[in-house]
């Protein structure tokens, strides 16, 4: 899942909407983008809101964007809108680079993206309210977006270890790994987190264990791998007690694994979110509500339960949507 912080700027929309259209296996992730498609239903009531309505729906390529972009394609297409569906855009930048464009109208975003990787900010901002109203000012000054309220997931990063080897080292917090005796502090990274100013090694020094010190972490005591792999590796406590994992990533529920508390709260918040275009949410308001009703029945756990039928069970985004959305009674 390395694509979900990384930046890739397609030169054209001519090569943009070529990409989109393309079918898309994003290592790590398990994924073949199925853009362009979704399940076509109607309210439980019957009525359509946003009749007459003609908006495009865009999403990042990985998993759980490609996911929160069917579900909204889907429940505005209920809700009467003539839907284009172009979800599934490779990387971060591209599916960012469309509404900015005026190419799309709606892509779900990740707060900490926002200030990381398109503002530019290096201050962490530990309370999820604070970073996305501060994200939500910025936008709508800068882009004219209007970011939702958040849904109450949060796709951060985080550290996690077996449920045995929790249990049998006595952690839940990552304050309680850096009390371990220095063999037992062994970790998965991927190349890109281990790399990051605001990735491992500062994360380290925060908890007081620095990289390449003998009585912190030794470098020996670091296995960089690719994100995908380091899941399996957690599991089997080999190479590495701790590895770097996404918080609503499936798998962490289908291997067991127990996620760490950071209590120093190191980690800047992920909050999903709707972006919304403003002048097509001042063209139709019932966006915003309707967006509601999905960002309010979100959660992490939820997320785990629908990118994992994905990632793990090999079904379709758009029938993991269509179900999701038919469970919540949002549509008939």
């Amino acid at each position: 899942m390395t694509s979900t912080r990384t930046q890739r700027l397609l030169r054209s929309s001519r090569g943009l909407l070529v990409a989109l259209a393309a079918v898309l296996t994003i290592a790590g992730c398990g994924l073949v983008s199925s853009s362009g498609t979704f399940e076509k239903a109607s309210l439980p009531d019957g009525k359509k809101p946003l009749e007459g309505a003609s908006l495009t729906v865009t999403s990042k390529s990985f998993t759980e964007g490609v996911i929160l972009g069917k579900i909204t394609a889907t429940y505005l297409a209920a809700a009467g809108a003539d839907v284009t569906d172009l979800t599934g855009a490779p990387g971060s930048a591209s599916s960012r680079q469309a509404q900015l464009n005026g190419d799309a109208d709606i892509l779900w975003e990740y707060t900490g993206t926002a200030w990381i990787n398109y503002h530019n900010q290096t201050e962490t901002i530990a309370d999820p309210k604070v970073l996305w109203q501060t994200v939500h000012d910025i936008e709508l000054a800068d882009h004219d977006l209007v970011w939702l309220p958040p849904a109450n997931f949060n796709n951060t990063y985080a550290f996690a270890a077996s449920s045995a080897t929790a249990k049998r080292l006595g952690v839940r917090s990552l304050s309680d790994v850096a009390k371990l005796p220095v063999a037992d502090r062994t970790f998965c990274v991927d190349d890109e987190f281990y790399s990051r100013l605001d990735g491992f090694g500062p994360m380290l020094k925060k908890y007081g264990i620095p990289l390449g010190d003998p009585n912190g972490v030794p470098l020996t005591n670091v296995t960089r791998m690719d994100a995908g792999v380091i899941y399996t590796s957690t599991a089997k406590s080999s190479p590495c007690n701790f590895g770097e994992v996404y918080t609503t990533d499936g798998r962490i529920k289908n291997l067991d694994l127990t996620v760490l508390d950071d209590d120093k709260k190191f980690f800047l918040p992920y909050s999903g979110t709707a972006v919304v275009r403003n002048e097509v949410l001042k063209k139709y308001p019932e966006i915003a509500d309707l967006l509601g009703d999905i960002s309010q029945r979100l959660n992490s756990d939820i997320m785990q339960d629908l990118n994992g039928r994905v990632d793990i069970d090999g079904e379709d985004p758009s029938t993991v949507a269509y179900d999701w959305l038919k469970s919540e009674h949002l549509i008939a």
